[in-house]
């Protein structure tokens, strides 16, 4: 936990916030309701696939020997397996799943607080991290961020 605060500041948390916010928009504001067998199909399948995304790039973490968590020293640049198509894909398998969740409702108001998601990881993670590589790898990890997508 950080500054004092009651939950950590962790991508994670941050997921969970915004799936409950975006139930509780489902709930209390159902804009646009179009649950269905196929936005429920598609949730699943959002859902799944950010999963399995999250999952093969955290092997790649531990393939490299390096730290994982969100704010802490880079002992190595990974280039490889997800990471060639998109900088950072445990945050997008994670915008996947919280999405997802989002399509799963079935509100339009769901999905929208669904969208805020990478914002907030952007502004409160990416940046901070993709800093940390530049300092830690220099002109390595520019040019790979000149490369690679970002989301």
């Amino acid at each position: 936990m950080r500054d004092g605060h009651l939950t950590p500041d962790l991508p994670p948390v941050w997921a969970l916030a915004t799936i409950a916010a975006s139930a509780l928009a489902a709930w209390l504001v159902p804009i646009a309701r179009f649950g269905s067998a196929w936005s429920t199909g598609l949730g699943i399948l959002l859902a799944v696939g950010g999963i399995a995304i999250m999952v093969w790039s955290a092997l790649w973490f531990r393939r490299k020997k390096t730290e994982i968590m969100p704010r802490q020293t880079p002992t190595a640049l990974i280039v490889e397996g997800p990471y060639r198509i998109n900088r950072n894909p445990i945050y997008t398998g994670m915008a996947l799943v919280v999405l997802g969740v989002a399509f799963w409702l079935g509100a339009l108001s769901a999905v929208a607080i669904a969208m805020v998601y990478p914002f907030v990881i952007t502004s409160r993670f990416i940046r901070g991290e993709e800093a940390a590589l530049r300092r830690a790898f220099g002109t390595e990890a520019e040019a790979y961020f000149q490369r690679t997508r970002r989301w």
